[in-house]
This record gives structure tokens, sequence and C-alpha cells, in this order.
């Protein structure tokens, strides 16, 4: 028994050890707290205790608690200092001793909780009915001249619509905003408006173009035998890109085309081709063809039936060209807006020229170091910056597919070790955001990484007069926002109500795969501390809101959402299927979780 008193007592004085360091952190913290908006204040207070107490390696003094049946303290955010007391009281209990404390120093449990709930439901909305965790949904386009498509999100469960200002302009924002009013009213649900800052983009410059050349291929079995020809649209102009089978002709010379006519081209490789129209319509004629043909910007046509006289194929779309880079390639990158080019190489396979692709964001050539890492394309490509120059970066591939990986233009850039020094507000997201005030209900600031771009948006919305109307959802997406967390989330705390976005796409790239989910547990629990809400974010059912069928993975991970307050799904032509389901999956499963608590209910067959 004297062995067990004593490793109590060890134990009563590591947790004395650590309650002291909590109290000391917060009177250092006075002024701080002074700053904080009174509806944060215990909670910003609590914040500073939860941060004091995680710089104690507590895995050890876990384990023993445990061994006594007590609590671990791995649930305790939300309400530290009073977890802390209660379980010293406790332990003096179990050796007979009962100094005098405050046990009702701190937030309880209870009201720990109730300060989550009450910031959840202003900075979100009301909950759905038989669910804790709100939705927010990517509006599209369309939603703004689609107001059927909106009202079935709404009716499907939508809580908070999103609109993001890198996309589309007022007048389609305004219209897909007073959809969102017209149907929240028909439903007799208020749908909360949420508008995206764009923030800066660090993106891939232009590459040449290639060819303006369209290839048509007919369908052939394994044997190489054709099993059906390749269709060739005639239209008058290409009004998109997208439209692979089309070829622009004089509108005069195509309604001059009959069902049945045969047509002749010599194509780019000078193979003589025969076409014949199978259907003609009042501004296109469709063909088929029974060989591959390579038509140009150029490519002559000829009725070989009838005395119509020739066409010239009008101007095509280029073909987009990309950059193939190989592991222990050299890339260089450009400060300027040189356009880039694929590596060249000579008959022998020799590198007579490196590829070339220009930096869209100059700003990083004056902050890049030799050694540091850049990722392209959602971190597709790895490279490690060899030399540095005025006007050029020397980057060596270090990770890239077996075969190659192609880099394209407007494609993503992270420097997830490079102190970029950038703002998160664009002179863009300044201009957007008269609009957003306006008519937003919160605003999502992209591209935080320090309390000094916080402090940035803040003189901002006090221009306009917005610092207690428009809540604010802290998009973290880099290393740097993460690491610094814990002071972005307390200078955030001057305004009422905040919110955190875990941007898992950007932020697995900046931090790698290995560590994001150790990351985003982290921003969970420093979240919970601050009773600040977390929206759970980036490709949750993306597979099914796109394709229309869920993976199995898909479906684990909307579960795990269960740990935020909010779950946020992307656009998808299936996206009312997504609200449906994902709106089952979490009134289903909250039996089972409450937060990051794991609930009990009597176990039944299916």
């Amino acid at each position: 028994m004297k062995i067990k008193t004593d490793k109590i007592k060890e134990l009563i004085a590591q947790i004395e050890t650590i309650i002291v360091a909590v109290k000391r952190e917060e009177k250092e913290a006075n002024t701080l707290l002074e700053q904080i908006h009174p509806d944060y204040h215990k909670s910003a207070r609590n914040l500073i205790h939860y941060n004091a107490f995680r710089k104690f390696d507590l895995r050890t003094i876990q384990k023993q608690l445990q061994n006594l049946g007590l609590t671990r303290l791995a649930k305790a955010e939300g309400h530290l200092m009073s977890s802390l007391l209660k379980t010293r009281f406790i332990l003096y209990s179990l050796i007979g001793e009962h100094p005098a404390q405050d046990l009702k120093a701190g937030l309880s449990i209870k009201n720990g909780k109730r300060l989550l709930t009450k910031h959840t439901k202003e900075l979100l909305g009301n909950r759905s009915k038989g669910r804790r965790v709100r939705i927010m949904v990517t509006l599209p386009t369309q939603a703004a001249n689609d107001y059927q498509m909106v009202y079935d999100m709404v009716l499907h469960g939508m809580n908070c619509a999103r609109i993001n200002c890198a996309h589309d302009n007022p007048v389609i924002w305004e219209n897909i905003i007073l959809n969102v009013q017209k149907a929240s009213k028909a439903i007799g649900r208020k749908v909360k408006i949420t508008m995206d800052l764009a923030g800066p983009k660090i993106r891939t410059g232009y590459i040449t173009p290639g060819p303006k050349i369209r290839k048509f291929t007919p369908k052939r079995n394994e044997s190489g035998i054709v099993v059906s020809p390749t269709l060739l649209v005639l239209v008058p102009d290409i009004k998109d890109s997208s439209e692979p089978n089309t070829l622009p002709v004089e509108l005069e010379w195509l309604q001059k085309l009959e069902e049945g006519d045969k047509l002749t081209l010599t194509d780019t490789r000078n193979k003589k081709r025969k076409l014949k129209v199978i259907k003609v319509g009042d501004k296109q004629v469709l063909l088929h063809c029974g060989k591959t043909c390579y038509v140009s910007t150029g490519t002559t046509l000829e009725c070989a039936n009838r005395a119509l006289g020739k066409v010239v194929v009008g101007e095509l779309p280029a073909i987009e060209q990309s950059i193939l880079l190989r592991t222990n390639d050299m890339l260089t990158i450009t400060r300027g807006n040189q356009m880039g080019v694929p590596a060249k190489f000579d008959e022998d396979g020799n590198l007579i020229e490196q590829a070339i692709i220009s930096c869209q964001l100059p700003e990083v050539f004056d902050r890049v170091k030799v050694g540091e890492t850049i990722l392209f394309d959602d971190g597709k490509i790895e490279g490690r910056v060899e030399s540095l120059f005025s006007d050029r970066i020397e980057v060596r591939i270090v990770r890239a597919n077996e075969k190659g990986s192609k880099l394209k233009a407007e494609k993503g850039m992270n420097f997830p070790t490079t102190e970029l020094g950038i703002s998160g507000l664009t002179e863009k997201d300044k201009i957007d955001l008269e609009f957003v005030v306006k008519h937003a209900d919160v605003v999502n600031f992209s591209f935080v990484n320090s309390k000094k771009d916080v402090e940035e948006l803040l003189a901002e919305l006090e221009k306009w007069d917005a610092v207690d109307k428009l809540s604010i959802i802290l998009k973290i997406e880099t290393r740097f926002a993460f690491d610094n967390l814990f002071e972005i989330l307390l200078t955030a705390m001057k305004v009422k109500y905040i919110g955190v976005m875990i941007a898992r796409g950007d932020l697995a790239v900046e931090t790698g795969w290995d560590a994001i989910g150790k990351v985003q547990e982290e921003i969970l629990t420093l979240c919970g501390a601050a009773h600040v809400p977390v929206v759970w974010a980036t490709q949750v059912l993306e597979n099914f809101a796109k394709k229309g069928l869920p993976s199995r993975a898909e479906i684990t991970d909307a579960t795990a959402s269960l740990k935020a307050e909010c779950v946020m799904l992307n656009k998808g032509p299936y996206i009312n299927d997504v609200l449906q389901l994902l709106d089952k999956i979490l009134s289903h499963m909250e039996q089972f979780h409450e937060k990051n608590e794991k609930m009990l209910p009597k176990m039944e067959k299916l």
C-alpha cells in the first residue's frame, strides 16, 4: 500500500507542476486577454491553459491515471483547468487527504460544451433536426439561374451556402445569394451565406501552345479492325475548346451539304481521307471517316460527288502543351512572363535545353533558398532548389511518376518549407470584400499564415465597419498556418464569431501525406480548447458528387467528420444525392459519436 501511496503522491506532484505552469502562462497573457472579445474571453483563457498543458510530454502521466481508472485528460481540451483540479482532488482522496482547493476554478465540462454549441450556432446557423454537424455546400455558377437546384439543396439539408470569389463575378454571386434566400424562406430554414476570398495563388505560368490540330480516330477491336468510324462535326465556329470533334467551316458552304455527300481531304501527314455526310442540321453537319486523320487550321475540304467548291477549315484551338518531368530532371523556373517550353533533345537523346516554366507570383524568388522543397500540381511532382539567380530558380526533380509526370500551365505550386511572407489579402480580395461585407454572413479567409494576416483582415473589416457584423472562418491550408494556429486563434478572438476550416487537400501537400492525420487531429484539439467550430473540408464524398457513386473510403471519411462542427461539400452533378446520403450518415452515426467522444447506445441488429 505504501508503494501505491508513494506513486500517487508522485503523480500529484506532477499534476501540480502542470497546474503551476498553466497558471503562470495565463498570468503572462493578461495583457493579451484584455484585447479579447467578451464572448471569447473564457475560451481564450482556456486556450492559453491548453497550450501550456501541451508543452509537457503527458504520456507517462496518462498511463498512470488510466491504471487508476481515472481520466487520461486526453479529451479535456474544452475545460482544462477544471479537469486538472478535479483529477488532483481525486488523487488526494485516494490517499486519504483533502487539501483545500477551488474545484470550481476554470470552465466545467458542461459550460465548455455550451460555449462551443453557442459559437457554432452563431457562426454556422441552427442545426438540422437530428443532426449536430452542419453541412456547407460550394455552389456552382449554375446556382445563379437554377432556382430548383438551390431549393433542393436547402430541402436536403444544406445549412451553409459557400461562394468562392475566385470564380464568377458579383452579378452571379448576387443571383446565387438571392436564390438561396428565396429557397430558405420557402422552406422555412435559415441558410448562412459564406464567401471565400481567393487569396494569393502560386501557379505555374503559361506554356507555349502546341499546333492547331485535331486528331480523329475510329474505334477498333483487339485485332485492329474498325468497328465504328470516327465522328467529325462541321460547324460555323468553335465556341469552346472542349468540343473535340468539331471543325469550323464557312456557314454558306456548310448549308449546301446533303446527307450522303462524300468529302475528301489531305491531312497533316499528307494522307488522303474520305468522309461521308451522315446527318445534316441547320448549323452543323455530321461526318464519318473510317481511318485516322489529323486535321489542322487551313486544311482543305472538297465535295467529291457534287460541284460545291472547296472550303478551308477555320481557326482551331491550339493543343494544350505540358512539360514531361522525370526523377532527376532539371527544371528552370523563371521570374518573368516567359512562355514555358518542354526540354529539347538531339537525335541521340542527349539534352540540348532543359525545360522552362514561369511562376505567376514573382515574390517567391526573394524568399526561396537552396535546398528547399517545391511541390507542383497538388504534390504530384516534387523538386529541390539547387541554385538561385536573380531571374530564375534551378530545380532538380526528386519525385515523379516512373514514366514521368506531365506539368501543365496554371497548376499549383507549394513551398512548404519556405517562409514566403506573402499577405493573405490580395488587391482583388480587398475589392471583393466590399461585396462580401454587404451580402454574406461569413468571410472564409484563405492563405492565412500568421497573426499578421488576421490583423490585416481585421483592419480591412474596420474600414467597412464590419468587425462585429461579419464572422470569419480561417482556412488552415499551409504548414505555417498550422504552426502558428495558437496565435492566429487568439488574434481572431478580438471579434465575434470565428471558425476554422481544415483545408485538407492543400494542407496534406504542405505537411506531407504521412503527417496530415496528426495535423488535423491537433487542429481539432486546439480549436476544441478555444471552443471554435471546425469545418471539415476538401474531397468529402467528391467521387460521389462528380460520378454518382461513392467509394468505401469516402464513406469512412464522411463518418470521421463527426469530430468537426461542419462538413464542406464541393460542387458536382450529383450534389443533391450526396447531400441526402451525408445527412443520413451524420444523423445515424451521431448516436455513436459526440464530437470526439465515443457514445454507447444499446447495441441493436440492423
